[in-house]
């Protein structure tokens, strides 16, 4: 596995697609340049779901409630992995297995059974009566930035009433309020280290299945706040030269329409995306990448110093790049 950069553009209209739980769930902005964020979180949180909903895969980070609804810390969580290669529990108050022992248990299994894990990395804790404490902790290899929006964003707030009574023997139904954006054009920016890899034994089936996680856990988020968020290019740029990359490559993409205002844009179909400087800083550090491999909505308009009218990957191998399209 080598080094990777990823770039994922996708936008949302009349939606939240990250509220901060403590500002009322408002969409996440960032006041000073009125863009709107969206948390690494939020996108590993899309990736883990779909990956274990839609692919069966296992995952460590998730929520599991006991039958009287109280919710699994990650102490227990870890001691679900403490499995014998029989799959039997360990009997953990074993006098001859020292906390070392277990540890090195714990880690095989859940880097065998957590495809989260060998993406994402983590701090899993440890604690054994007489035995101590201690974790384990795991960089991992994917890693993304704060997504933004392309475009200064405007919050409105909605206001409507109940199905419901405010409490029995009421006649007047409840209010309710929510904020939306009505459209947000939203960039990530990520990178695949193939040395944190090693680590977590991340393998070449674990980047697909990311890379798959990120398009179509984005189109399939169908929950009331997030319907309609809909993926329109991921680029993955891998390179040939050993802990080698450009960086910044979502910097390189710009968006251009006609309106007046930002503010005003409501529809992918108002914008195009311009890759000109992308193409100049691939061509650039052309004879350090191995591969371009890119995903991409057709209903998205691209441009370069003037519209691109043909397929993007097309354009891209037109002008010397080593271009594919992502199979996802």
């Amino acid at each position: 596995m080598n080094r990777s950069e990823l770039v994922f553009l996708y936008d949302i209209s009349y939606a939240n697609p990250n509220g901060d739980p403590l500002d009322e769930n408002k969409p996440r902005i960032d006041e000073d340049v009125e863009l709107n964020i969206v948390t690494d979180v939020r996108l590993k949180r899309t990736i883990r779901d779909y990956l274990h909903d839609f692919k069966g895969q296992g995952i460590f980070v998730k929520e599991i409630e006991d039958e009287n609804g109280n919710i699994q810390d990650a102490k227990l969580r870890a001691m679900d992995y403490l499995i014998d290669e029989n799959g039997e529990k360990v009997d953990i108050t074993d006098k001859n297995l020292s906390l070392s022992q277990i540890k090195r248990i714990m880690y095989d299994n859940i880097l065998k059974e957590c495809v989260d894990v060998r993406l994402f990395g983590g701090t899993i804790p440890l604690e054994i009566k007489k035995k101590g404490k201690s974790s384990i902790t795991l960089t991992g290899p994917v890693q993304f930035r704060f997504g933004r929006s392309m475009h200064k964003v405007e919050m409105k707030h909605i206001k409507g009433t109940g199905a419901f009574a405010s409490s029995a023997g009421k006649k007047q139904k409840t209010f309710r309020e929510e904020y939306i954006l009505p459209y947000s054009l939203i960039s990530f920016y990520g990178a695949i280290n193939e040395n944190a890899a090693k680590k977590t034994l991340m393998a070449e089936e674990d980047e697909s299945l990311l890379v798959e996680g990120i398009w179509n856990g984005t189109k399939n988020l169908i929950t009331r706040s997030k319907f309609g968020q809909m993926p329109r290019l991921l680029l993955k740029v891998t390179y040939s030269d050993a802990n080698y990359f450009i960086g910044d490559l979502d910097k390189k993409i710009k968006i251009e329409h006609d309106l007046e205002d930002d503010k005003k844009l409501r529809s992918v179909d108002e914008l195009q995306i311009d890759v000109s400087q992308l193409i100049i800083a691939l061509k650039s550090d052309l004879d350090k990448i191995d591969s371009i491999s890119v995903k991409f909505d057709p209903a998205v308009k691209f441009r370069d110093s003037v519209p691109i009218e043909v397929d993007l990957v097309e354009y891209l191998v037109g002008k010397g790049l080593p271009a594919s399209e992502l199979t996802i």
